[in-house]
Parts: structure tokens; C-alpha cells; sequence
């Protein structure tokens, strides 16, 4: 299993977006990850300079949201909605895609519900619980309970 550092993480956002920037071939996954660096302006120039990447710190009470944790997230969600991971996560997505209009709002849903899971798995030291996600997944878009 890959589990990459907080430093890896910033590392591969960075390089993905100087690559881009100066129109080199990206992999697929960092494909992916620009797509979702693009949706999100703000983040661009937390991702010019990987030595400021690397030392800048984004504690809950700044009112800064992490935009490492973030574009990962949208990784995480973009790779269980390919695998249809918890099962029924696609049908869930394209449902909130189709009541919001937009991909992008849809993910957000996703994330919501994926980063209350982790904080709730962390908090209760259990592991993450596919039920209470996809539940709450189903409960934004409005389907019935599985």
C-alpha cells in the first residue's frame, strides 16, 4: 500500500503543476490532479514555490483550508467513483452531478462526506466506516438509505 508523506504529497502537486505549466508530459494520475488543480484557482499559488509548499503549515483556527488535503481528497473520490468504490458511490455521484449542475459540486459533497468518515474513524480509533460514508453520500443525494 503507498502512503505517502505530508512532504511527498505537496511534492507531487507542485512538480504535476510546474510540468504543466511548462507543457510537459504529466502521468495519468497527475493528469487528474491538474484537472482538479484547474477547478481550483485559489490554490495556484500555493504551488509555484515547493519549498513554501513544504513549510507552510494550515492549522484549523488560520480559517485556510489545506489545499494539499483538499486536491487529495478530490484524488480519493475521483479514484472510488472510477472503481465504483464503496459500492454504489458512481450512481450516488452522478445523482448530486445531476441535482447541482456540476461535477465539481458533486465532488465537494463527496469530500464532505469523506473527510467526516476519516475524522470519525480517527476519533472513535475504528477503522473507517463505509456505511456511515456512503450513507451520508446517499443522504446528499437524496437516495434512500442502502
Amino acid at each position: 500500500m503507498f502512503n505517502p508523506s505530508k512532504d511527498d504529497v505537496r511534492r507531487f502537486f507542485c512538480d504535476a503543476w510546474s510540468r504543466h505549466q511548462r507543457g510537459q508530459p504529466l502521468t495519468p494520475l497527475e493528469t487528474i490532479a491538474i484537472d482538479w488543480v484547474l477547478e481550483h484557482p485559489e490554490y495556484h499559488p500555493d504551488l509555484e514555490d515547493v519549498d513554501r509548499a513544504l513549510a507552510a503549515d494550515y492549522p484549523p483556527h488560520a480559517g485556510r483550508e489545506n489545499p494539499f488535503l483538499h486536491l487529495s481528497l478530490h484524488l480519493a473520490v475521483t479514484e472510488q467513483i472510477s472503481i465504483d468504490q464503496p459500492p454504489g458511490i458512481r450512481r450516488a455521484y452522478e445523482s448530486l452531478a445531476r441535482r447541482h449542475g456540476s461535477l465539481h459540486a458533486a465532488a465537494h459533497d463527496l469530500i464532505d462526506c469523506l473527510a467526516e468518515a476519516v475524522w470519525q474513524s480517527q476519533r472513535s480509533g475504528q477503522p473507517l466506516s463505509n456505511d456511515a460514508y456512503l450513507g451520508c453520500v446517499r443522504a446528499k443525494a437524496g437516495l434512500p438509505p442502502a
